[in-house]
């Protein structure tokens, strides 16, 4: 039986890489994201994604206003069932950067302390002639 000719044989290829979608993490190197989507396969109670989502679930909950989060407080509202607790998503961040590799849970922690410097910092000051135009 005769050979095929390489360009016959690469013909019938495709030229790009069928690559299952991966979830990318602004700001994470290509190391400490396959870090995570390792750690995200292996562990049973983690989905792929789980890490990005719960880090856009904390950045979200700490820019909403002071006043809806004392009201969910005071209301007793604390039930995330619609979108996730992002609370959770708090203590999930937490327990992944204590199991990925040290250089990578820096990479990590940083992004995680953009939000938490965002809850940290004080209210703004409450100036009542501001906005009725007084000279």
């Amino acid at each position: 039986m005769p050979r095929s000719r390489p360009g016959h044989v690469r013909a019938g290829v495709s030229r790009h890489r069928a690559r299952d979608a991966k979830p990318v993490i602004d700001g994470l190197s290509s190391r400490a994201q396959s870090e995570i989507n390792d750690l995200e396969r292996a562990r049973t109670y983690l989905n792929p994604g789980d890490v990005r989502t719960a880090l856009r679930l904390w950045k979200d909950y700490v820019r909403l206003p002071e006043r809806q989060l004392w009201d969910d407080y005071d209301q007793h509202n604390l039930d995330w069932d619609c979108c996730g607790d992002p609370l959770e998503a708090r203590v999930l961040l937490d327990t992944v950067t204590r199991a990925i590799s040290p250089r990578s849970a820096r990479e990590l922690r940083r992004i995680i302390s953009r939000s938490d410097a965002v809850r940290n910092r004080p209210s703004p000051t409450y100036d009542p002639d501001r906005g009725r135009g007084t000279s």
